[in-house]
């Protein structure tokens, strides 16, 4: 059944949990990895067109709660938050651009999958995540269920496209390489709905009286930083830093800073409660 946003905020305020508790009272950091120490450097892969979470300014800065991610490890790793150098990623060629050393890490809207398990690894969660479905306000379309035979935007590589072609493949998808590309696409027409995360479309929603969210959350995951096989000590020294960061309550610094005060909320949600249960 779908849920209004406030309604499903609502919905779980009963079991509210923070993930913080899940590492309270962190102690010390371990030991930096030798090849960052040596290196003097981060080499962060983060999203450039995902705000909140990654995207850059109007002068092309990096920022998001995930850039200020990086930003705290380096300067918890090598002592100045400008020891780290970001790469933009995409939903496609994220991993690749891990294998393939280009990147130390991925900080980058990166959930958690048994896909994605197979070839890297991941840290301890630092946020849940969503998707959700974005309509013309004169849709007809009510529910996702009522998206078989209509046409979707959505990513190359994202979860969301494989969500779909696993559990309705009577939807037509069109996999854009961004999500600029995949919500001009929605806004030309040339689709009947834009799914992504259902934080950023929350986002496209509240900036477009032409749009509205379905509010049907599905493909409910973790998000965590990625890293490449057996590379224990980063992953151990990163998830140390989550806990870190939750037990500092930087989050909700983050989440103050970047996002709309009249959606904070919804972010506040995802790294400081419970995951909620999939409801399709």
């Amino acid at each position: 059944m779908s849920l209004s946003l406030k309604r499903f905020a609502r919905a779980l305020s009963f079991s509210y949990l923070s993930i913080a508790g899940l590492a309270a009272h962190a102690a010390e950091l371990p030991q930096v990895p030798d090849e960052i120490k040596e290196a003097g450097q981060l080499r962060a892969g983060v999203r450039c067109d995902q705000p909140p979470y990654g995207f850059q300014n109007g002068s092309g800065d990096f920022a998001g709660v995930e850039v200020e991610m990086s930003k705290q490890i380096a300067f918890w790793a090598l002592g100045s938050k400008d020891k780290v150098t970001f790469t933009c990623v995409t939903a496609e060629n994220r991993v690749p651009q891990l294998l393939g050393r280009k990147v130390d890490l991925l900080i980058a809207t990166l959930g958690v999958t048994p896909e994605r398990q197979r070839v890297i690894d991941f840290t301890t969660p630092y946020r849940w995540g969503a998707s959700d479905v974005v309509v013309r306000k004169d849709s007809p379309i009510k529910s996702i269920r009522d998206l078989n035979g209509k046409t979707l935007a959505t990513l190359k590589g994202s979860v969301q496209a494989k969500w779909f072609e696993d559990h309705m493949p009577g939807v037509k998808t069109l996999r854009m390489n961004s999500a600029a590309d995949a919500l001009q696409t929605f806004r030309q027409g040339r689709a009947d709905a834009y799914t992504h995360d259902a934080a950023t479309l929350v986002v496209v929603a509240a900036n477009d009286n032409n749009a509205r969210l379905i509010n049907e959350p599905f493909q409910i995951s973790d998000a965590a930083i990625g890293v490449r096989k057996n590379d224990e000590q980063l992953r151990e020294y990163l998830s140390a830093a989550v806990a870190k960061m939750h037990d500092e309550k930087l989050f909700g610094e983050w989440v103050r800073q970047y996002v709309p005060e009249n959606i904070q909320s919804y972010y506040l949600s995802v790294f400081e409660q419970a995951k909620p249960a999939e409801s399709l």
